[in-house]
């Protein structure tokens, strides 16, 4: 608090790291909805003699990502709040049992990030008689407010991000001639991705050139790949 009545963190900026849960779920989403369906158009267009067959795969992509981007994320984060749970069960169990080790415990656990020993033992024990469980379970565990797993967050981030991922190249389709259409998925598809990335970049206090030649890189050889298994196989479809 300053001395004027007003809180100290209101004249502090957010770190990077508060936006990290949702920011790596709604930028795997996007990735995701670009890349795949994008892959899954050039694939179709590559062996396709008219619109209907890329635009139906795109769509189809498109809802199939999404809802399994939100089903794979909710299962994958609520795994990890499992385990959250039973890790705080047991320091739980372990502080009822047995108090005095869990209290040296957190008292090396200071000593080792730089107090003194007098100093570690205070700090332990005043937190200790504040909140025993709160202690152990942000400075021995390691679980915070900004660890902490958010399986419902995650699942609607990265679905709802797939699917503004997925819609770009599915417009692509839609509104582009057939004739090089791949080309064109491709071109826009870079675009997409180079936009994403620094985007995320800069959302994540990062470097945009490293992202955007990160994805650049990547995204370049799944969509080639894909194309090339659709020359390969050179069935029309339509």
């Amino acid at each position: 608090m300053k001395d004027n009545g007003t809180p100290l963190e209101s004249y502090l900026d957010p770190h990077f790291i508060t936006r990290s849960n949702w920011l790596r779920a709604a930028v795997l989403g996007a990735n995701d909805g670009i890349l795949s369906t994008t892959s899954i158009a050039i694939g179709v267009a590559a062996a396709s003699d008219s619109k209907e067959p890329i635009i139906l795969a795109t769509l189809a992509g498109l809802v199939a990502g999404a809802l399994s981007m939100a089903a794979g994320e909710y299962v994958s984060v609520s795994s990890q709040t499992d385990v959250e749970k039973a890790d705080i069960e047991r320091e739980q169990k372990e502080l009822e049992e047995m108090p005095e080790m869990e209290l040296e415990m957190l008292t090396q656990i200071y000593q080792e990030r730089g107090l003194k020993r007098e100093t570690a033992q205070l700090v332990a024990k005043e937190l200790t008689e504040k909140d025993a469980l709160a202690a152990h379970v942000r400075d021995e565990l390691g679980i915070n407010d900004i660890s902490q797993a958010k399986p419902i967050q995650a699942a609607l981030a990265s679905g709802a991000s797939f699917t503004i991922g997925a819609l770009l190249p599915l417009a692509v389709a839609l509104f582009l001639p057939l004739k090089n259409l791949e080309y064109y998925l491709y071109g826009f598809g870079i675009f997409f991705l180079i936009s994403l990335g620094a985007m995320a970049a800069k959302a994540g206090g990062s470097s945009i050139l490293k992202a955007t030649a990160r994805i650049t890189f990547w995204g370049t050889i799944a969509m080639g790949i894909t194309a090339l298994v659709g020359y390969l196989f050179d069935v029309t479809v339509g």
